[in-house]
């Protein structure tokens, strides 16, 4: 069995859809795991609001997406019997979309409005599958897909629920179901956060052992530098599980990081590959990595920067439990960390409970806030083992100017935080110098 996960992009347009269709019918063992169409969560992140707002607007924002899916149903569809299929499908879940006009909208209603962008791309797709007379299954992920109390994949329930829908359809072999969409311990709809589909592909593989998770996207896979900042990057063709996982981590786009570790944990390959370019190599992700030395620069944007100074630190013990437990008592995680005799400096990402946890970090000592940062990730195989990498990265970076460095809690990784505004500059300065 090989799990299939195609992005937004990938199924965007009814000739992406077809396209798919033609890359997955092959005949061999494998579930499909869809996004939403391209701009459809975006278009359903506003619906919501405007529900929640009370906003009168928000039917005329339905009727426009509805008029998109007509004309996707309209060029999908070759004949009469199968748009009408087409057309009723939409129907019903635009009906159900307007139907929240008439309730309070609370985070449940929410979840179940975003969840439409998949329910939509999944039973479209599967709606094709059928006319051009394809054995193949529509698996409602809502059926298997579940978190736990703490929010976290219920991975028991996972493996149960989908290894008993699948046995439901003997002599199937392709089945279609949802990314990004799960239940909640209470059996309400919820879902696995922006990117989730990935995450999605990865849990469904390791719940049925799958020999491979496959990502579809619109690029040939991890590239060595951003190629929204840097002309002539490459794609890497071989990247062990924790360097993808700090890669994705720290900005590179092309993969959700919670997608890595289900992926790990069973030892199952990832591999990246370019709808637009399926013959492309693409990425392969594993448990091995096979070149020293490193491989790939990521950037990793709005972060913030907190300094807490006190000479209470000096030969004391037990400082750095209270600072972080500040940070644990607002859910607030810490992306980088460095020490000195006096002072502690961290980066963070959420800053939703800033101002409180600089107010609690000032009872042990003066608090410097910087906004506006950039974290750069310096990845390889056993970096911190190489002789020349630390120094090829500081002679690149000599002229930009550097808040923080991070080496040594990773071999993987050397991390470096600057402004945001030299994000550019320092990108295109380690290319020249470590590429």
């Amino acid at each position: 069995m090989i799990v299939m996960k195609f992005g937004g992009t990938s199924v965007g347009s009814p000739e992406r859809i077809k396209s798919v269709v033609n890359l997955i019918n092959d005949n061999n063992p494998k579930i499909v795991v869809l996004s939403a169409m391209s701009g459809t969560t975006n278009a359903l992140v506003k619906i919501s609001g405007l529900f929640y707002a009370g906003n009168k607007d928000v039917i005329a924002e339905i009727d426009q997406l509805e008029d998109k899916y007509e004309k996707v149903v309209d060029e999908l569809y070759s004949t009469e019997e199968y748009k009408l299929k087409g057309k009723e499908l939409i129907k019903n879940r635009f009906d159900l979309l307007r139907n929240f006009e008439k309730v309070d909208c609370n985070a449940v209603a929410e979840c179940t409005i975003l969840a439409q962008g998949e329910l939509l791309s999944t039973a479209l797709t599967q709606l094709y599958c059928e006319e051009s007379g394809i054995n193949s299954a529509l698996l409602p992920a809502l059926n298997f897909m579940r978190n736990d109390r703490n929010g976290e994949p219920d991975n028991y329930y996972i493996k149960e629920q989908i290894n008993r829908e699948l046995n439901s359809y003997p002599g199937v072999k392709l089945f279609i179901t949802q990314g990004f969409i799960c239940r909640d311990a209470n059996g309400e709809i919820n879902n696995l956060k922006r990117g989730g589909s990935d995450y999605s592909a990865s849990l469904i593989g390791k719940a049925v052992n799958a020999k491979e998770v496959q990502i579809w996207t619109d690029i040939d896979g991890f590239h060595n530098n951003d190629p929204r900042f840097v002309e002539n990057t490459k794609a890497i063709r071989e990247l062990s599980f924790d360097e993808a996982a700090e890669l994705a981590y720290f900005g590179a786009k092309i993969l959700h990081p919670a997608s890595v570790w289900p992926a790990q944990e069973a030892n199952i390959p990832l591999l990246l590959k370019n709808t637009m370019e399926p013959q492309a190599p693409g990425t392969v992700i594993s448990s091995t990595s096979k070149n020293e030395g490193i491989k790939a620069i990521a950037a990793k944007d709005d972060i913030t920067a907190i300094k807490i100074k006190s000479g209470r630190m000096l030969m004391a013990y037990g400082f750095l439990r209270k600072v972080f437990e500040v940070f644990e008592s607002y859910q607030t995680p810490i992306d980088m960390i460095t020490t000195s005799e006096i002072a502690v400096s961290l980066t963070i990402d959420n800053t939703k409970h800033l101002d409180k946890i600089a107010q609690e970090l000032r009872l042990y000592g003066n608090v410097e806030i910087d906004r506006n940062m950039t974290i750069i990730c310096i990845v390889g195989n056993n970096i911190m083992h190489s002789k020349d990498s630390i120094s090829k990265v500081f002679m690149a970076l000599d002229k930009v100017p550097v808040r923080m460095v991070s080496y040594g809690g990773s071999r993987h990784n050397i991390s470096i935080l600057t402004d945001s505004e030299h994000k550019a500059e320092a990108l295109n300065l380690l290319s020249k110098y470590l590429f």
